[in-house]
């Protein structure tokens, strides 16, 4: 359910900004987004998990005031974390 700490620092890398960046609204969302994809796939199997499932909403919705906080800051880099990520919205 959780992500590795190898993809973890891949993602890291692939959505800093800058050297040593681990804190950047990209990095978060792009994190973010990766656990709610394992999550979303662990409920495939386990319809009844409900203590996960209220995990997974607060993720979405950790996500959510992020890629707002991005777009309100600026709306070039939230469109394309949004290209580079495939979100809608």
């Amino acid at each position: 359910m959780s992500i590795t700490p190898e993809r973890k620092a891949e993602l890291i890398q692939e959505y800093a900004i800058k050297p040593n960046d681990t804190g950047s609204p990209e990095v978060q969302i792009a994190i973010l987004s990766e656990r709610i994809a394992n999550l979303t796939e662990h409920f495939k199997g386990h319809n009844k998990d409900n203590h996960s499932r209220r995990g997974l909403l607060k993720l979405v919705s950790t996500r959510r005031s992020l890629l707002d906080y991005v777009k309100k800051v600026d709306d070039s880099r939230y469109k394309t974390i949004i290209e580079k990520l495939g979100l809608r919205r």
